[in-house]
């Protein structure tokens, strides 16, 4: 018999499901995770008849992979989300359950900062709080996949969205196994599982040429590889904590490949990071910059400028995306070539 469950979620408050799990799908064709099409404007009255599939592997405590799940959430009024998990294992489905509030981002308190932004009472600030008046119920959500997370935002690494999204989507099409299913609901042939570490080291070396990853990339992955069971520990005993996630931060810093840019892009998803902006972005600082004074600025700028809304600051740089603000664009669109072929 397969394994599986209904629960149902309720975040007591409005919730938006679909701008808070659409940061963790890569394009609209990733294999791991989509949120469903339709507009949902959100605001106090949530986002009910929003909803998503995600595929997960779950991991205990010391590193040991117990098991693959997959997810199916329905937002059903204003705070309610109710959650099918299907597993391949009873362990696997007893934790992915277990954590279902969390990666929702029940712990993900934004009571502090929507203080502060009312206490600062500036222009830029009175701004922001009436961002998050219009959207209340965004949250930043917290996988507990750190191992994943720092995979897909190494793919993501110094290369266009195209270069990342194709190496992601072509490495679960070709080697990820499909999401758990089950005869009372069926998950859709697309959802593919994220590759454990083992799987990981058996990609044939050229292949990650084909997929459009760099070698200093798949070198990069195949480190994490290597680590797969620190990694899952590390992960598994980091809290939800600002704190812990930033010292958390500092040690994945330690292996080669993996820089403040990485660890934030995959803590801010793992963990909902609150306070790691991706210092490193291509486009983020001068995205900043441009939003809060008119001009663009490097990265010691925008820590500067988002320097009075600690141990905010990721909170503050999701306000201003869902501001609707777009920042001017200098020169054509970065066209990569194609040397897969050669």
């Amino acid at each position: 018999m397969i394994p599986q469950a209904v629960r149902v979620v309720d975040m007591d408050a409005p919730f938006d499901l679909p701008r808070t799990l659409g940061v963790l799908q890569r394009g609209y064709a990733d294999p791991a995770i989509r949120v469903d099409s339709g507009s949902f404007a959100g605001g106090p009255g949530g986002t009910p008849g929003a909803g998503a599939w995600l595929a997960l592997r779950q991991y205990d405590t010391v590193g040991r992979h117990v098991g693959a799940v997959a997810l199916r959430f329905d937002q059903l009024d204003t705070s309610r989300v109710r959650v099918h998990a299907i597993s391949d294992s009873g362990e696997a489905l007893g934790s992915a359950l277990d954590r279902v509030p969390t990666l929702l981002g029940a712990e993900d308190d934004w009571s502090e900062v929507e203080f502060l932004l009312d206490a600062l009472g500036d222009r830029i600030s009175t701004t922001l709080a009436q961002v998050r008046r219009r959207h209340p119920g965004v949250r930043l959500p917290a996988t507990g996949g750190l191992f994943d997370q720092l995979v897909t935002a190494t793919l993501e690494q110094k290369v266009t969205h195209r270069e990342a999204r194709h190496g992601w989507r072509h490495l679960l099409r070709r080697h990820g196994e499909q999401a758990p299913t089950a005869s009372t609901l069926r998950t859709p042939d697309w959802l593919r599982l994220p590759l454990t570490g083992g799987q990981l080291k058996r990609v044939p070396s050229w292949e990650w040429h084909q997929m459009w990853v760099q070698p200093p990339m798949s070198r990069t992955i195949l480190r994490l590889a290597e680590r797969a069971s620190s990694v899952h520990r590390l992960g598994a005993s980091t809290p939800v904590e600002t704190s812990s996630v930033g010292e958390l931060s500092e040690q994945l810093t330690a292996i080669s490949g993996i820089g403040p840019w990485t660890t934030a892009e995959a803590l801010q998803r793992s963990h909902g990071s609150a306070d790691l902006p991706a210092v490193g972005d291509y486009h983020l600082a001068h995205f900043v910059g441009e939003a809060l004074t008119g001009k663009r600025t490097d990265d010691a700028g925008m820590l500067d400028l988002l320097q009075p809304f600690r141990p905010h600051r990721q909170r503050v740089i999701r306000l201003l995306k869902l501001s609707g603000f777009r920042s001017e664009r200098f020169g054509p669109r970065l066209a990569p070539e194609d040397h897969r072929a050669r």
